[in-house]
């Protein structure tokens, strides 16, 4: 197998301990849309109810429907807009619909979103509720970067819902439950600190978060470059020495992205940069001295940080830790509790 992604469940669950306590008196809604930011929807849902999590949000009505059979009973909430079949599905499988028009559909609990500044989804101004109208939430656009801006969110929000404060109120995500109490409301909304990833771009330990992914490969070929020689398409890299590499079977269809070159991974325990052109299927890293094939290569975990490999893409961890592929025809996804 050409890399291994490994899921620990338990993390995930002391995360969501952590969440809980940032939270305070609100619930805490786990955020498992694009299979569960690549972790595996119904695993990290599973994860995240057994630890206190009280509900589900999920980005689109499918999403929903998959993990309906296995939580039955438990609150499902859909984010992006739905059509008619897709309101009568949603419907026939007791889920909540997030909604940023005034026309309610019947029969269905609804939340209606307002738009306080993310210039997105969202009401303009405030309708009043219907009767199936169980929630109002808006969503946050810079908690994570600008505080003066997200406070005259939560202040617009708050002001706006105040007169409908027996319905549940959301507002925070992963951003605004750690670092704006005021946010919190009745229910927060958790993505991307679940799974052990910074909000910030910094170390998740700043927050006392645990990744939950880790992704480990090995050295498939080992080979000595002379002076003048080089590795990759475009020749990005050209040795100005004898130089040691190793070749690591992992590309971007991987999710190990193209723009990753000068990024750190760790090989035989110790850190080494990320050389020449990331290919579809593989990627070369520069090496202090020669290592037997099969060396272990650690990709994200044992230090390596998800975050460190989006600031050197220029993305966030969302971005990229999204986009790995666990297709089990190029790695073996391993679940541990």
């Amino acid at each position: 197998m050409r890399s291994e992604l490994r899921i620990d469940l338990g993390a995930l669950r002391r995360n969501v301990q952590t969440l809980r306590r940032a939270a305070g008196s609100a619930e805490l809604w786990a955020v498992v849309k694009a299979n569960g930011y690549g972790h595996g929807a119904v695993d990290v849902a599973g994860a995240a109810l057994s630890a206190g999590a009280t509900a589900l949000c999920v980005a689109t009505v499918p999403e929903a429907l998959e993990l309906r059979p296995e939580f039955a009973g438990v609150r499902i909430v859909v984010f992006g807009p739905a059509g008619n079949l897709e309101t009568a599905l949603a419907r026939d499988a007791d889920l909540e619909l997030v909604l940023s028009t005034g026309e309610l559909p019947d029969g269905i609990r609804v939340h209606l979103k307002l738009d306080t500044g993310m210039g997105r989804w969202g009401l303009s101004e405030l309708v009043a509720p219907g009767n199936n109208v169980v929630g109002l939430m808006s969503h946050l656009a810079t908690a994570d970067t600008d505080a003066a801006f997200a406070d005259t969110q939560i202040e617009r929000f708050r002001a706006a819902t105040a007169p409908y404060a027996h319905l549940t109120r959301h507002l925070a995500n992963s951003a605004g439950t750690l670092r704006f109490p005021s946010a919190h409301l009745d229910a927060v909304r958790c993505g991307i600190a679940l799974y052990g990833l910074s909000p910030f771009g910094t170390d998740p330990a700043d927050d006392g978060l645990e990744p939950v992914l880790s992704w480990t490969s090995e050295l498939a070929l080992v080979r000595r470059l002379h002076a003048g020689e080089s590795t990759g398409y475009g020749r990005r890299f050209i040795a100005d020495r004898d130089t040691w590499i190793g070749i690591v079977p992992v590309g971007y269809y991987d999710g190990f992205r193209r723009d990753l070159t000068g990024t750190e991974v760790r090989v035989a325990g110790e850190p080494r940069p990320v050389i020449g052109t990331v290919s579809m299927d593989a990627f070369a890293v520069e090496l202090d001295r020669e290592l037997p094939i099969g060396a272990p290569v650690v990709l994200i975990g044992h230090g390596v940080l998800a975050d460190a490999h989006a600031r050197v893409a220029g993305t966030v961890p969302h971005d990229f830790i999204s986009g790995i592929n666990s297709d089990p025809a190029r790695a073996r996804r391993v679940v541990v509790s």
